[in-house]
């Protein structure tokens, strides 16, 4: 079932959550992931984490990725670590993969080329 949590930004950013027949969370962005959308992005994958056995976050649509996403992945890193549950980045496209490789996100948070890869891990 999807579940869109409405545009972060208007036209700048939306996020949308569906679950797997597993509550494995998918959270999937379109947009640019910067510090106007950063707050509504940390809500749904916080909660996300929280209440799944596992969290994928599909960059597949984004174009943009700003330090606020970074930091947003990097909190959502350390909650799901310390709930013992996991999280995934998925689809990343060459911009977005660039600067979570520049920042060292993609060796703390397991990146995977596409959703289905990163939901069998």
């Amino acid at each position: 079932m999807a579940e869109t949590e409405g545009p972060a930004v208007p036209e700048r950013l939306l996020i949308t959550r569906t679950t797997t027949g597993d509550g494995v969370s998918i959270v999937i962005l379109t947009g640019e992931v910067d510090l106007d959308g950063s707050g509504r992005f940390r809500d749904v994958l916080l909660s996300s984490v929280q209440s799944s056995p596992g969290t994928v976050v599909d960059f597949g649509e984004v174009g943009f990725l700003d330090s606020s996403g970074i930091n947003v992945l990097i909190t959502a890193h350390r909650e799901a670590e310390s709930l013992g549950v996991w999280l995934r980045l998925a689809a990343p496209r060459d911009p977005v993969e660039r600067v979570l490789r520049l920042v060292g996100v993609d060796g703390l948070i397991g990146c995977f080329p596409s959703v289905e890869q990163a939901l069998t891990g």
